[in-house]
């Protein structure tokens, strides 16, 4: 079969597949803590000064941010100098939910479990998100030889103990019972033959607690939290953007001023509780990278909740996903799941050298991966230097047909342009993938302003500066059901005073 790759890049190949059955008898050994810390500290972009710019009004006055976000919390507001009629809104509920992935839909299908009346209003259409992308599994410590106090560990420890404790407790102390949860609402988790899980590692794990659904695990989610959302006839507004949070004049959060994407109309949103749950900010491309995001991540919600008074956390910290694809240019920057190392597939330099362990760290071997290529050890590709992901370890490790089974969608994704992934391996780079700070929440799911509740991936503190794989689908579960189940709950003692903008004045 032939590939497209180059006649240079096959030279590289071959070096590669000369090298394979040695390291599959010598696996590559851990970096020490030292190691890392300089690795760090030298490569990876959050350490790159230069891209980051001094934030000069707000809750985070003086703290450093990426230039790109700087400039949005900063931006004048879009309803500057419009004539709204807050007295007189076109919806008018008790939760408005702001998002429509998995923290959005968990939040919604909770209050409304809970008796409020809700909405979802979302840019794109429900489902339409960062969650349906995930594909390497969700975490949660459900079996014999784990607890929630070893998840814990491994938690804190993958985010540099810069987490915030409450918030991973909650994190890995709900986590089983929301894989039942999603189980009983029809997620079809991979199983045994006697219907048991199959749980896997990921990067910085100490047990094997990864649940996946094939590598397609976040659009099995999503599958089946829009249909909960569709059979309770929770109201669903798409192509919508919430522009601005609306608070009531003793400064709770009380609405939302919305914009139709499509026709531009102007919608003003009143609610006794607000939850965002607006994702990440991939596409905002800081530095200049590739992103493996949906195009709705542009940080609307870290602006909204900040303009409205909520403080952010690590808002400087962001995770670039070390395998992110290199080659070819059509999938540029799209996620190779974590799941492709988990089952064995080293990082492999030009000359066919396997140059760190699969399994550091994200934040560890993005850097390891840009250190690599820096040497002038990358595989040249007509695109960009990257470095090798040995996928053939796979079938060779596990048997053949391994790969396809439980990595179809990566499978296809790359045939699609003649490239067998079983047959030679892939070239990566990495990719701006996670937001691990956003607005600081209490366990309760709440910001800083009263009412204002925020889950998943605009929220931070969770990851602390860097989240491990599997706790991103864990955390939009978790923390989308808990501001749900909280807003559920203070819906009932809100009265609302007059509407009001005049904090973005």
């Amino acid at each position: 079969m032939s590939f497209p790759y180059t006649e240079e890049m096959m030279e590289s190949v071959k070096k590669v597949e000369a090298t394979r059955a040695a390291r599959m008898a010598a696996e590559p050994r851990r970096m020490t803590a030292e190691e890392k810390d300089a690795l760090l500290e030298q490569y990876h972009p959050d350490y790159n000064l230069s891209s980051f710019a001094e934030i000069i009004v707000g809750p985070n006055k003086g703290e450093k941010a990426p230039k790109e976000l700087v400039e949005l919390l900063q931006a004048k507001s879009r309803v500057q100098g419009m004539t709204l009629d807050l007295a007189h809104p076109d919806y008018d509920v008790d939760v408005l939910v702001i998002g429509g992935g998995g923290s959005g839909a968990s939040a919604a299908i909770e209050a409304h479990e809970a008796g409020a009346n809700v909405m979802i209003v979302t840019k794109l259409r429900i489902g339409d998100a960062n969650t349906m992308m995930a594909e390497g599994g969700i975490q949660a410590a459900d079996k014999e030889n784990d607890s929630p106090a070893q998840h814990y560990l491994d938690v804190m420890g993958g985010g540099h103990f810069a987490n915030v404790p409450e918030l991973v407790e909650k994190l890995v102390m709900d986590g089983p019972d929301c894989i039942k949860w999603l189980n009983d609402l029809g997620v079809l988790f991979d199983k045994d033959k006697d219907g048991n899980m199959i749980t896997t590692h990921g990067g910085g794990t100490s047990r094997k607690r990864m649940h996946a659904a094939a590598d397609y695990s976040g659009a099995e989610i999503m599958r089946v939290l829009r249909d909960e959302v569709q059979n309770r006839k929770i109201p669903v507004v798409d192509f919508t953007s919430a522009i601005e949070i609306i608070k009531d004049t003793e400064g709770k959060a009380a609405g939302a001023v919305l914009q139709n994407m499509e026709t531009g109309e102007i919608l003003i949103a009143r609610a006794k509780c607000v939850i965002i749950a607006t994702g990440g900010a991939g596409r905002l491309h800081y530095q200049g990278f590739p992103t493996s995001n949906h195009y709705g991540a542009t940080a609307d919600g870290l602006v909204l909740a900040y303009r409205a008074g909520a403080r952010l956390l690590y808002q400087d910290t962001l995770q670039y996903h070390p395998t992110g694809v290199a080659f070819p240019s059509q999938i540029y920057g799209a996620l190779v799941t974590e799941k492709v190392r988990s089952m064995g597939a080293q990082f492999v330099n030009v000359n066919g050298e396997a140059f760190m362990h699969p399994l550091e760290t994200r934040d560890v071997a993005a850097s390891g991966v840009i250190r690599e290529v820096s040497r002038g050890n990358g595989v040249h590709t007509p695109l960009r230097d990257g470095i090798w992901l040995d996928s053939p370890m796979i079938d060779a490790i596990h048997g053949e047909g391994t790969l396809e089974k439980r990595l179809p969608g990566m499978l296809r994704m790359y045939l699609r342009y003649d490239i067998d992934m079983r047959k030679v391996p892939i070239v990566i780079y990495p990719t701006l993938h996670y937001q691990n700070g956003g607005v600081r929440v209490s366990v309760n799911g709440m910001s800083d302003v009263e009412n204002l509740y925020v889950a998943g991936e605009a929220a931070g503190g969770v990851h602390g500066r860097n989240r491990l794989m599997g706790n991103s689908l864990l955390d939009v579960i978790v923390f989308g059901r808990n501001a749900g189940q909280e807003a559920g709950k203070q819906f009932k003692n809100v009265t609302l005073s007059d509407l009001t903008l005049e904090h973005v004045d």
